[in-house]
């Protein structure tokens, strides 16, 4: 009996992030998400134009908290972020996400001007799109990714988190500099929709905002966040305009919460290698995600990062239903 293919009423927003020199950015190239009018990597029913983006998360600060493993993959470049972002460009990383967690003062308290000057450095140093995130307090956030905003106008950050609660200053600042906006809602299909009609009425074009329904990990929460998550690609394929757009997830921050991931060989002698155990755990969290819709993964581990760019190689490859 022959497939039934099922076509779409609607797509998802493609939506751009960087900047060239041609559109008043200094990015050596520009990256594409979304644009799908398919479940994820049905090529037979419908368009999959774009590939999923794998960006290296850095951090502003040196991550002491980090496991013993995760540190010892980056080879000593932590306490950087400008040579943490160049090795991850040159293992492989597409795009950078800049977390400036110092202008915390239990970060270190660094000053707004400080942590504007961090994102240029490492604009300079790497040609691929950038994504800048604050400490995740509004106290500190606001005035400082405003600043970022109007610094780099032109570069086409994309910028966040933008929640129901502090969406208007973030919004208005992407809209007055030519940004993308992540919106953020805590895994909340209703919430997600309410913080994108706020966003929308602040004329902020919704090809350029990405949305974050925050994610789990293996084992922490993922099976929920991929009903989640399904339920978004299926309301928009379905013609919802404010479910429309890209979406992406903290993979590698929530895999490596993992007490799986992180314990050692003596307290679980039957768990295996722990290097082995925390890259597997980013791994299987990332691939299974993608199944539900993820545009953009942020990622920690290096050889995990690998492994899931060759995972989304092979299913971008032509299917015949």
């Amino acid at each position: 009996m022959p497939y039934l293919l099922e076509k779409s009423a609607s797509m998802i927003n493609e939506v751009t992030l960087g900047a060239t020199q041609a559109d008043g950015g200094a990015r050596t190239g520009v990256i594409k998400l979304g644009g799908q009018s398919s479940l994820p990597y049905q090529s037979y029913e419908g368009a999959n134009p774009n590939r999923a983006v794998v960006a290296i998360e850095v951090l502003d600060r040196e991550p002491a908290e980090w496991s013993e493993t995760l540190k010892a993959a980056w080879g000593g470049v932590l306490s950087d972020p400008v040579a943490w972002a160049k090795k991850a460009v040159e293992l492989g990383a597409e795009m950078i996400y800049l977390k400036l967690e110092s202008i915390d003062p239990d970060n270190g308290g660094r000053s707004v001007d400080d942590c504007v000057k961090t994102v240029g450095d490492v604009l300079g140093a790497v040609g691929c799109p950038l994504a800048v995130q604050g400490c995740g307090v509004d106290e500190f956030d606001k005035p400082l990714l405003t600043q970022v905003a109007e610094a780099y106008k032109g570069e086409n950050l994309l910028i966040g988190l933008a929640a129901q609660e502090n969406y208007a200053t973030l919004t208005a600042s992407c809209v007055a500099n030519g940004h993308t906006l992540i919106s953020c809602a805590p895994l909340d299909i209703n919430i997600c929709k309410q913080t994108n009609i706020l966003i929308g009425e602040m004329n902020m074009p919704l090809d350029r905002v990405v949305i974050d329904p925050t994610i789990g990990g293996l084992g922490y929460g993922m099976e929920y966040a991929y009903s989640i998550l399904e339920r978004g690609r299926l309301g928009s394929l379905q013609g919802d305009k404010m479910l429309s757009m890209p979406v992406m997830g903290f993979v590698g921050a929530e895999a490596w919460k993992a007490k799986e991931a992180n314990a050692t060989e003596e307290d679980f002698p039957k768990w295996g290698k722990r290097e082995d155990r925390g890259i597997l755990w980013e791994v299987v969290t990332a691939t299974t995600l993608l199944q539900s819709g993820l545009d953009l993964l942020v990622m920690r581990h290096p050889a995990a990062m690998k492994t899931v760019q060759e995972h989304i190689a092979l299913l971008m490859e032509p299917v015949n239903a």
